[in-house]
């Protein structure tokens, strides 16, 4: 694990010098021209439409640049990102260079990949965001590296994200803290215990994680899946699930469709245990009455997965300058702050501590953490994401052996 974080801070720092001339150079003239252009646009936001606190958040910024900008924000809700990505593949294909459907996706790991490499992007212009102020790369290089991939000014960081555990303290006094325990607890617990159905961003980071915990060449998961032997560094995992998956909720025979579905499960005792990749998400649900006060969050003793999830413009956008508008103030200390209370979303913020001024330090200070959301210190370490391009090996995988 050492071995890996060294890498990922080499690629950070990396990163970092080659931003500095860029940064260097940022024109509050030029920023004006863009917002300039930007007003009266309207900017198709492509974005994952399943919660209803995320679509709250994006409906109180919409109103935020309009009335600050007199940028139009939309809201497009899909289930999907890979399939925004084919779409905007499917334009470029067909000459469409120009006045595209898609003015902003929310993306991250394979799909961000996937549109670098078919240049598929806009920018880079993330350096020329005044709000990139706040962004500390050498202190949370995730912002900077997205599951292995520089992201090379493509796509702006929005938010933090680590994968997280939850149980019911009143049917519960001692959760799992590793993926040997995690298989002896379903044993003893036997159909209360599954994770939600792949391909979910959720189910699939669990496999991830499990594969992190149970390989002797996790270094090897930092690196493109093709230098690999598949075969033989995923041993491990498929010989747990094998083990593992008769002693599942419905005796792994089916599985819950995303990881908000765990949430009712382990409301009402179906389920002892539940999993999201949203540290706060705990606590946001107990605000919100979804579930009890007696839930809290935990997390593996060696740690777990950790990585940034991102904004990026469509290289045929009909809004660009309205499109970074709309990002520049997503990442700006209010609209981050906003987002990081448990009650509005609790999205952890992108933004370092200090780099940011006095006043908007204290934005974050006053922050209710929550009754059920880990202190940064209680969130241990963060697990790097393995490269992007295990996702949809590990996948096909899953499904021919389990589907």
């Amino acid at each position: 694990m050492i071995r890996i974080q060294r890498w990922i801070n080499k690629v950070a720092l990396a990163a970092m010098v080659a931003l500095a001339p860029a940064l260097s150079l940022a024109d509050s003239t030029q920023w004006q021209q863009v917002t300039d252009k930007a007003r009266g646009q309207t900017v198709y936001f492509n974005a994952w439409g399943g919660s209803e606190q995320i679509n709250d958040y994006i409906d109180w910024a919409a109103k935020e640049v309009e009335k600050r900008y007199g940028v139009m924000l939309k809201h497009v809700k899909v289930t999907d990102t890979a399939n925004v990505v084919s779409r905007v593949l499917a334009e470029k294909s067909a000459g469409r260079t120009d006045k595209g459907t898609v003015d902003l996706v929310w993306i991250n790991g394979e799909n961000f990949r996937s549109m670098k490499h078919n240049g598929l992007l806009y920018g880079p212009f993330v350096t020329d965001l005044p709000s990139f102020n706040g962004i500390d790369p050498v202190k949370k290089p995730t912002t900077v590296v997205d599951f292995g991939e520089p992201v090379d000014g493509l796509e702006a960081p929005w938010g933090m994200a680590q994968l997280v555990f939850m149980y019911d303290t009143d049917r519960l006094d001692a959760p799992p803290a590793n993926a040997e325990e995690l298989l002896a607890f379903a044993r003893k617990h036997q159909g209360r215990v599954t994770y939600p159905l792949l391909p979910d961003f959720i189910g699939t980071t669990f496999l991830k994680q499990l594969l992190s915990e149970l390989s002797t060449q996790s270094d090897v998961l930092q690196k493109p899946v093709e230098n690999a032997d598949f075969d033989k560094v995923t041993e491990p995992l498929w010989r747990y699930l094998d083990e593992i998956h008769p002693l599942l909720w419905r005796k792994g025979e089916t599985f819950p469709a995303n990881n908000l579905a765990l949430t009712p499960l382990l409301d009402d005792g179906e389920i002892l245990l539940s999993m999201t990749f949203n540290p706060s998400y705990a606590s946001s649900a107990i605000a919100s009455g979804e579930l009890p006060e007696t839930v809290r969050t935990y997390v593996h003793k060696t740690g777990t997965l950790g990585n940034t999830h991102f904004l990026a413009i469509p290289f045929n956008s009909s809004a660009s300058e309205g499109a970074q508008v709309v990002i520049n103030f997503l990442m700006s200390p209010e609209a981050q702050a906003h987002k990081a209370n448990p009650d509005v979303w609790g999205d952890p913020t992108v933004l370092t501590m200090s780099s940011l001024n006095s006043m908007d330090q204290k934005r974050f200070a006053e922050l209710p953490l929550g009754p059920a959301t880990l202190s940064a210190e209680g969130l241990g370490a963060t697990l790097p994401e393995p490269h992007s391009s295990w996702v949809s090996a590990l996948e096909k995988e899953w499904v021919k052996r389990y589907r």
